[in-house]
Protein backbone atom coordinates (compact mmCIF):
# COMPACT_ATOMS: atom_id res chain seq x y z
CA UNK A 1 0.00 0.00 0.00
CA UNK A 2 1.15 3.76 -0.92
CA UNK A 3 1.16 6.16 1.89
CA UNK A 4 0.78 9.75 1.93
CA UNK A 5 3.43 10.71 4.45
CA UNK A 6 1.96 14.34 4.51
CA UNK A 7 -1.46 12.86 5.56
CA UNK A 8 0.52 10.66 7.85
CA UNK A 9 2.35 14.25 9.40
CA UNK A 10 -0.66 16.22 9.10
CA UNK A 11 -2.62 13.49 11.39
CA UNK A 12 0.39 12.63 13.83
CA UNK A 13 0.57 16.78 14.71
CA UNK A 14 -3.11 16.21 15.05
CA UNK A 15 -2.77 13.01 17.67
CA UNK A 16 0.21 14.76 19.21
CA UNK A 17 -1.54 18.31 19.36
CA UNK A 18 -3.65 16.20 22.33
CA UNK A 19 -0.99 16.09 24.48
CA UNK A 20 -0.25 19.50 24.53
CA UNK A 21 0.59 21.32 27.68
CA UNK A 22 2.93 24.55 28.55
CA UNK A 23 1.41 26.00 25.16
CA UNK A 24 3.56 24.31 22.24
CA UNK A 25 4.68 21.43 24.23
CA UNK A 26 3.86 17.49 23.47
CA UNK A 27 4.91 14.30 24.70
CA UNK A 28 7.42 12.19 22.23
CA UNK A 29 5.85 8.89 21.83
CA UNK A 30 5.73 9.03 17.92
CA UNK A 31 7.67 6.99 15.04
CA UNK A 32 11.48 8.51 14.71
CA UNK A 33 10.84 8.72 10.90
CA UNK A 34 7.59 10.94 11.07
CA UNK A 35 9.04 13.45 13.56
CA UNK A 36 12.02 13.86 11.71
CA UNK A 37 9.99 14.52 9.00
CA UNK A 38 8.14 16.99 10.86
CA UNK A 39 11.22 18.81 11.98
CA UNK A 40 12.28 18.88 8.20
CA UNK A 41 9.21 20.51 7.57
CA UNK A 42 9.78 23.14 10.08
CA UNK A 43 6.41 21.90 12.26
CA UNK A 44 8.56 20.77 15.24
CA UNK A 45 11.49 22.40 17.06
CA UNK A 46 14.70 19.56 16.72
CA UNK A 47 13.59 16.29 18.27
CA UNK A 48 17.14 14.74 18.96
CA UNK A 49 17.28 15.56 22.71
CA UNK A 50 16.76 13.33 25.76
CA UNK A 51 13.26 15.30 26.44
CA UNK A 52 10.36 13.21 26.64
CA UNK A 53 8.10 15.56 24.85
CA UNK A 54 8.70 18.02 21.23
CA UNK A 55 7.96 21.66 20.92
CA UNK A 56 6.00 22.65 17.97
CA UNK A 57 6.63 25.68 16.31
CA UNK A 58 3.38 28.05 15.43
CA UNK A 59 2.97 26.44 12.12
CA UNK A 60 3.54 23.10 13.35
CA UNK A 61 0.42 24.25 15.98
CA UNK A 62 -2.16 25.68 13.54
CA UNK A 63 -1.27 22.90 10.87
CA UNK A 64 -2.26 20.26 14.04
CA UNK A 65 -5.34 22.56 14.79
CA UNK A 66 -6.61 22.29 11.56
CA UNK A 67 -5.47 19.00 10.41
CA UNK A 68 -7.69 17.75 14.31
CA UNK A 69 -10.66 19.72 12.94
CA UNK A 70 -10.39 18.04 9.41
CA UNK A 71 -9.36 14.42 9.96
CA UNK A 72 -11.66 14.17 13.38
CA UNK A 73 -14.12 16.89 13.48
CA UNK A 74 -17.66 15.65 13.98
CA UNK A 75 -19.04 19.03 12.24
Amino acid sequence: MDIDTDKLDAAALAILSLTLLDGSRVWKGIDWDVTDRLYQKGLIENPTSKAKSLVLTAQGLELARRALEEQFGEG
